[in-house]
């Protein structure tokens, strides 16, 4: 038995998603509101992007310390510390970082949103971080698309 290639290429994809529960996070959510994030598997293409991160991730560090003069040091230091670009960052750190910002469907985080969460709230980060990995593993599901916003009327 072989695998068929043309009946995935005709199939339909959408990407696995996950609600996780963050109990502790509880009072960041509206009132009577489940704690929950909503995170899904990554594609081909955004994985690829995740795994250059790391080194666009320090080259742009070096960037902002070149666009700033030297004197200006307290600036530098808290516009890296913003975005989270500190010399000793971990690859997986920066890698899970940029995960978190492509993955998380509900909500969604910018750059600097996710290094706060991260430097705040670790065991959650690496929960939902772990939660991307595992759905990227898995694929996307086959059947209908789900659609991305609402149809206007």
């Amino acid at each position: 038995m072989s695998f068929d290639v043309q009946k995935m290429m005709n199939e339909k994809y959408s990407p696995r998603t996950e609600e996780i529960e963050v109990p502790d996070l509880k009072g960041f959510f509206p009132d009577g509101e489940p704690p929950v994030i909503v995170v899904r598997g990554l594609e081909g293409e955004e994985l690829a992007r995740v795994n250059e991160h790391v080194e666009k991730y320090r080259a742009l560090g070096k960037l902002i310390e070149g666009f700033i003069s030297s004197n200006q040091t307290e600036k530098i230091s808290a516009i890296k510390e913003a975005m989270g670009f500190t010399e000793k960052v971990p690859d997986d750190f920066a890698k899970r970082l940029q995960m978190l910002v492509m993955g998380a469907v509900s909500p969604q985080f910018a750059q600097n949103e996710a290094v706060k969460f991260a430097k705040v709230y670790p065991v959650e980060f690496y929960l939902l971080t772990n939660t991307i990995i595992r759905l990227t593993g898995q694929g996307s599901l086959p059947g209908e698309l789900k659609p991305s916003i609402k149809e206007q009327t």
